[in-house]
């Protein structure tokens, strides 16, 4: 079968592209930096739509937040939906609308970190807005990076889109309690996913029922 690529500089703004990239990178850095100086550590949550996120992070919250003081800014196009059901779980949270943009970017993630009492708290999740390609290359300043795909994502979800699980520390295979409905296999999608990373840590969840989220917890050091 062919494939058609892009040739070496041929993407049109590529140049611009570059420039985005490396002040993104830079903002990340100053937001890590003032994590770091209010002892506060910060995970970022990724993944497609509908995979999850959201009750994940509540299932965190309400296992953590009396361990921990939790805050979360809630990333999506639109909406507080989310935010509010990550409030009734504990968290204080913050809401991020992007707009058309399919991704949080550190700028944002600046912003949000100075409308909040950052010594109110230990503990930083961030939602992305649901995507598993763009926020690959947009690194916010957080100590993890957590990708969340699901059963219902499909049996290819990690081979067609391996970038984002390269720069993640953890994995989360969510919606366990599917795999007989959709005749996809956790043992195979862990496979993939060791195979693009050895070094991931995996985590198998049901994100409704709770069932993995201290597993999670350990994994993320929380």
């Amino acid at each position: 079968m062919k494939i058609i690529q892009p040739d070496e500089g041929e993407i049109f703004d590529i140049e611009l592209d570059v420039d985005i990239l490396r002040r993104n990178r830079e903002l990340a850095d100053e937001n890590r930096r003032i994590l770091d100086e209010h002892d506060i550590v910060a995970v970022d949550v990724m993944g497609s739509v509908a995979a999850g996120k959201t009750s994940l992070i509540v299932q965190l919250t309400r296992l953590l937040k009396g361990k921990h003081r939790i805050a979360a800014f809630a990333g999506d196009t639109t909406t507080t939906i989310d935010a509010e059901l990550i409030e009734e779980a504990g968290a204080d949270v913050l809401e991020i609308n992007t707009g058309k943009e399919c991704h949080l970017d550190a700028n944002l993630v600046r912003k949000a970190l100075q409308s909040i009492d950052l010594d109110q708290f230990d503990v930083l999740l961030i939602e992305n807005v649901g995507n598993i390609i763009c926020p690959a290359d947009f690194p916010l300043g957080s100590h993890k990076r957590l990708v969340v795909i699901s059963l219902t994502d499909g049996p290819y979800v990690v081979m067609k889109h391996p970038f984002v699980f390269q720069d993640a520390e953890v994995a989360v295979i969510n919606k366990v309690d599917l795999a007989q409905a959709t005749g996809i296999s956790p043992d195979k999608l862990e496979t993939q996913l060791l195979e693009v990373k050895p070094s991931l840590k995996v985590v198998r969840m049901n994100s409704l029922t709770g069932e993995g989220a201290a597993r999670l917890a350990s994994a993320l050091d929380l």
